[in-house]
């Protein structure tokens, strides 16, 4: 069985054009805006740390711009679609286009294709861009904003080194590599075994050592008995990364999909507790594009028929659906990351619910 595409007409191009156009035009407008806004808000902090007018432009804005396409592809492709079919459809194109024996499927084959150029965009923003241009924005952030210096690492850091050995370090510095507070906890059948505490400890990125002038090693009996004994120069190696002592959350958001997927596996073989954050990020990579193709489908079938209200009414309705959309997407993606349901389910989720929407409204859509 031979699967026959459509072929692509005067029609086509046209819906094409007028889809992509509205959508390019309505991103770009936005990141005007927005960059503005943003200019304006932390110009204080540029001037008072002397940043540098070629690091404003390229180093920042140029790589956050990348991140802001992908946060609101959704909403401008829904927006871009519902903006310019209501209008055919209240200037009668439509009702011409299927009185003339166009089918609505063949009425969406434009669309799909348009929606397949910005979820392939999307995927790659996702995949490869985005992380790069997000260490960029990281790195002049922790130099020229106040409000970011100290944002990578957390006062207290509390990760799982292997299964039963966690570390705990308390006011680590990038800068000078040195935690004021540092220890190894060793466990057993979830019971406090040993536990080695250090002040004043460095860190060595190449070689994952910690060393520290003076330590002590705590160990407890099994009638919880403590004992204490003290000792000099501690030079002790723990299977644990620099990068992984920053906040997951944001960690993961640099990196690229094959990195993000060794650190996944790494992580699991650890039994860290960040697992969860991280299948959401890897899950989120793929469902978000995908989402394009699910507005897409919404959009048209809601804004193709002619309604009193027109454009207007549209785009409330289609507005209102969007930001739904997005409100199940953070919604769900809380659910998964407390455990409460499977990463993969969650993150996937929104757009199963909303292809059923899709195509109950399809079904309604004018024929």
């Amino acid at each position: 069985m031979k699967i026959r595409f459509p072929g692509f007409k005067i029609l086509d191009r046209y819906i094409l054009g007028k889809f992509l156009g509205t959508y390019i035009f309505a991103i770009a407008m936005i990141i005007i805006v927005v960059v503005i806004f943003d200019y304006v808000e932390k110009i204080d902090d540029f001037t008072e740390l002397h940043a540098p007018l070629k690091a404003i432009i390229f180093d920042y804005y140029l790589n956050f711009i990348p991140f802001f396409i992908n946060q609101f592809s959704g909403l401008f492709t829904f927006i871009a679609v519902i903006f310019f079919t209501s209008k055919m459809a209240y200037q009668t194109e439509i009702i011409a286009m299927l009185s003339g024996g166009m089918s609505f499927r063949r009425l969406m084959w434009p669309y799909f294709l348009g929606a397949l150029a910005i979820a392939a965009l999307s995927m790659a923003l996702n995949l490869w861009v985005i992380p790069v241009s997000q260490r960029a924005c990281v790195d002049f952030e922790g130099q020229y904003l106040r409000r970011r210096q100290n944002y990578q690492y957390d006062r207290h850091i509390y990760r799982q080194i292997e299964p039963g050995q966690f570390a705990y370090i308390r006011n680590y510095s990038k800068r000078t590599e040195q935690a004021s507070f540092f220890a190894l906890e060793q466990y057993r059948d979830g019971t406090m075994v040993s536990v080695l505490e250090a002040a004043d400890a460095k860190f060595d990125a190449a070689t994952k050592r910690w060393t520290a002038p003076r330590y002590t090693i705590r160990t407890f009996d099994s009638l919880r008995r403590e004992t204490f004994t003290q000792y000099r120069n501690l030079d002790t190696l723990i299977n644990l990364d620099v990068a992984e002592m920053g906040r997951v959350q944001d960690l993961v958001k640099t990196m690229q999909i094959g990195e993000l997927n060794k650190f996944l596996e790494q992580q699991r073989a650890k039994g860290s507790d960040s697992i969860r954050i991280i299948e959401v990020e890897h899950h989120g990579r793929y469902a978000y594009p995908v989402s394009a193709f699910v507005l897409t489908l919404i959009g048209v079938s809601l804004s193709s028929r002619k309604v009193r209200g027109g454009t207007g009414l549209h785009i409330g309705i289609g507005t209102a659906l969007c930001f739904g959309y997005i409100m199940f997407n953070r919604f769900f993606e809380e659910f998964a990351k407390s455990g409460t349901l499977p990463a993969g389910l969650a993150v996937w989720l929104p757009n199963i619910i909303f292809l059923f929407i899709g195509i109950y409204l399809y079904n309604k859509a004018p024929k």
